[in-house]
């Protein structure tokens, strides 16, 4: 299986950021990281290898970006104003660094989202904001409104609401959502959300794919036995769903 390791002063951050990618051809894939992991850690968890036979058939080329959450949405240090700004940085890195690199290396139109976790809002809310661009997306185990807090979990913006926190909010943009350009997108994206009947992010889940269906924007959701939502089930998950 081909791997090549990337590694560049990022002008939308302004810090190094690195990324493996995995296969030569076939739809590109964003996969992004938990919340406390790196780029490497899909690899380290056998989450690739369960790709391995899709990867060396030219089905899919792996991009496993890195993660700036502890210096984003995780960062108690910044008032939530700022968090989200760096946030929106880190969506800048992605749109105009990454993707740009995916398509010098590989010309395959079709483009995925997925992640796992907190990698799942990534992926989630980057193809929800931006529909044109992917294809497909895949939310494994995600939380999708990080101004809610649910189980141990806490709002991760401490009550505050601006309208970037809004607009990279899926289960509150979602709802109200009336542009024709977005729902003509979104309505075509396919879009499947994977999560255990005991993880804490299940109701979270379940409104996100009530909001969908409201919308009339076709989706799948998959609701697997127990908490589902350690690196063995994303194995399984990804080799089922992408």
């Amino acid at each position: 299986m081909r791997r090549e390791y990337h590694r560049w002063l990022s002008p939308a951050l302004g810090r190094p950021m690195e990324l493996l990618v995995f296969g030569a051809a076939g739809a590109r894939v964003l996969l992004f990281p938990t919340r406390r992991a790196r780029f490497f850690d899909h690899e380290n968890w056998g989450v690739v290898e369960a790709l391995r036979p899709k990867i060396e058939s030219g089905f899919l080329q792996l991009y496993c970006v890195d993660s700036i959450d502890a210096e984003s949405l995780y960062d108690p240090a910044k008032p939530p104003a700022e968090r989200v700004r760096r946030h929106l940085q880190y969506e800048r890195y992605l749109l105009d660094e990454v993707l740009p690199l995916s398509q010098r290396l590989n010309p395959n139109m079709c483009l995925i989202a997925a992640g796992s976790s907190m990698g799942a809002y990534h992926a989630v809310n980057l193809a929800f904001r931006h529909p044109q661009l992917f294809g497909k997306v895949l939310g494994m185990s995600g939380r999708y409104d990080l101004t809610q807090p649910m189980a141990g979990f806490r709002d991760l913006f401490e009550g505050y609401v601006d309208e970037d926190v809004y607009l990279n909010t899926p289960n509150r943009f979602i709802a109200h959502l009336t542009d024709d350009f977005y729902l003509g997108h979104l309505r075509r994206l396919e879009i499947t959300l994977v999560v255990g009947e005991e993880d804490a992010f299940l109701e979270n889940n379940l409104t996100l794919s009530r909001q969908l269906q409201d919308k009339g924007i076709a989706h799948q959701l998959h609701v697997w036995a127990g908490e589902a939502h350690k690196p063995p089930d994303w194995q399984r998950m990804v080799d089922l769903y992408l």
